[in-house]
């Protein structure tokens, strides 16, 4: 706390206050005088304290009266509920979740977008573009052959110090060399995949999970066991604890952590804790894919999964693609016993990375600019987020619900009347406007009624039409509006997107 800049510390004292009770809704905080007088500030500091308190939704002004107590419309929305752990998971199978992202490619990229809510990641201007072209030039200076001479395998050797002097702080001790760099966290995970499974195997994943880890294990020939999962606490260890005294062959248990993707859950250290003892008790490999930590709400991290690792059977993996730079494909893997197979794989599928991008990552993140950028990326984020769920609140139909999480890039939401999210991703794109349907994050359609919104983009008249217009949508399907006909808009439809409504409908 005491890090952060006064006003937001005066702030956060009063929206203390706000959920004590000591400030209720309808009254007045001090007077700009007042609070200067009180915590001995200037006319500037109480200034942005209020406006930072209306900016968060906490407050509003009145003309000549000053600011008054408010509760985000957001705070009012029902919180979603806790999945059942005490019933066996499916038999694991795939049924083709190539097919159904591949659809949501296709028809995405065929329309002329006016905003995309689908994706996970920040806005470019979120990200620190020329400080890391300086850093480029740098390291060309430094190094001028760069270009010409192929890096290591392992990856450049400054970059990958940075990443072991970095582990400490959420619990690693690893070494440089025991650091391999990839293409992103995708290669990582599908190196940790294959070191530890084979086609036909098992693995076990959290329910709702990345798309991008279920085409992965598709593509392996791996099968998803999928686990519930909390949108509070993450993957449910009652649940897996059942899955393996269930099935005797769960090769593998894939989670993300912290921020989990879609839901933004946050793994208590307990639950952390819990996990890495019952893996390695029955000798299952855990494969961490940590990409979301940097961006929890908080002063440092949260500690890994791989710090409660003994025996190297945590196999941890990263990138920077969200919170650094989505330009550059930086990620890493950390494989504990499986190291040597894994490197092994990596030369076996693509080679060594280019060093350059690494060796500029390297510098910029060796100095405090690094550190800067993720307290001002956290917070543009929070702003973001907290702006789009309290326009979800105003705009979705009653009985929407939604998991705010504590930090990250997106929000999960709840459809009311368990209306499908694939009717609502056809309805928007005739808007041109993309969303994330819930199908996507399951080989189950049960999370059908749900969606997963970006708020990496601020907040502004784009943002704010766009969000307006999908509640629209939402309120006018889930009263049965328009179901088999189509939209009044349909004849101002792009004849590209007819096209694929009468070839998707002859399909059906």
């Amino acid at each position: 706390m005491d890090s952060l800049p006064l006003y937001r510390q005066l702030a956060a004292h009063y929206v203390d206050a706000i959920h004590t009770g000591s400030l209720k809704q309808g009254d007045k905080l001090p007077s700009l005088r007042s609070l200067m007088r009180l915590h001995d500030i200037s006319l500037s500091t109480a200034l942005q304290l209020c406006r930072t308190m209306e900016s968060d939704g906490w407050v509003e002004a009145r003309d000549r009266s000053g600011y008054f107590v408010r509760r985000p419309r957001r705070l009012a929305i029902a919180p979603m509920e806790e999945p059942a752990a005490g019933v066996p998971p499916d038999p694991a199978q795939y049924v083709g979740i190539h097919a159904k992202v591949s659809e949501f490619v296709a028809r995405r990229r065929q329309i002329s977008e006016k905003l995309n809510l689908s994706i996970a990641r920040g806005a470019p201007e979120l990200y620190p573009a020329e400080a890391l072209r300086n850093a480029m030039t740098r390291m060309l200076r430094q190094q001028p052959e760069m270009l010409t001479v192929a890096s290591p395998l392992k990856g450049h050797r400054q970059f990958r110090e940075v990443l072991a002097q970095r582990s400490l702080r959420v619990g690693m001790a690893i070494s440089p060399d025991d650091i391999l760099v990839t293409n992103g966290c995708i290669e990582a995970l599908n190196l940790a995949l294959r070191a530890v499974a084979q086609p036909g195997d098992t693995v076990a994943v959290e329910s709702p999970t990345f798309y991008g880890l279920l085409q992965v294990l598709e593509s392996l020939g791996m099968r998803a066991l999928e686990i519930p999962t909390s949108p509070q606490t993450g993957l449910s260890i009652e649940a897996l604890e059942l899955a393996i005294s269930t099935y005797d062959n769960i090769k593998a248990v894939v989670v993300v952590p912290h921020l989990q993707n879609p839901l933004g859950s946050v793994m208590p250290d307990a639950h952390k804790a819990r996990l890495a003892q019952l893996c390695e008790r029955h000798a299952i490999p855990l494969i961490e894919d940590d990409t979301y930590s940097e961006l929890v709400d908080a002063p440092t991290p949260p500690r890994a999964l791989k710090s409660w690792d003994i025996s190297g059977n945590v196999i941890h993996c990263a990138s920077l693609h969200k919170i650094l730079a989505p330009g550059l494909r930086l990620g890493w893997i950390a494989a504990g016993r499986w190291q040597a197979r894994v490197e092994m794989l990596k030369f076996a599928q693509t080679r060594n990375n280019e060093g350059l991008s690494q060796g500029a990552a390297g510098l910029f993140m060796g100095t405090g600019a690094y550190d800067r950028h993720l307290r001002h990326l956290r917070g543009c984020l929070k702003t973001q987020r907290e702006q789009t769920a309290d326009a979800i609140a105003s705009y979705f139909p009653a009985g929407t619900r939604i998991n705010l999480p504590p930090g990250g890039l997106q929000l999960w939401v709840e459809l009311p009347e368990r209306l499908s999210s694939s009717r609502v991703f056809d309805a928007a794109l005739v808007e041109r406007i993309v969303v994330a349907p819930g199908t996507l994050f399951s080989n189950s359609s049960r999370f059908d009624h749900y969606l997963r919104i970006n708020c990496g983009w601020p907040y502004g008249e784009a943002v704010d039409t766009g969000l307006r217009r999908l509640g629209q949508i939402i309120q006018t399907l889930s009263r049965g509006a328009g179901a088999g006909t189509a939209s009044p808009a349909a004849t101002a439809w792009p004849p590209e997107v007819r096209r694929l409504q009468s070839s998707s409908a002859r399909a059906a």
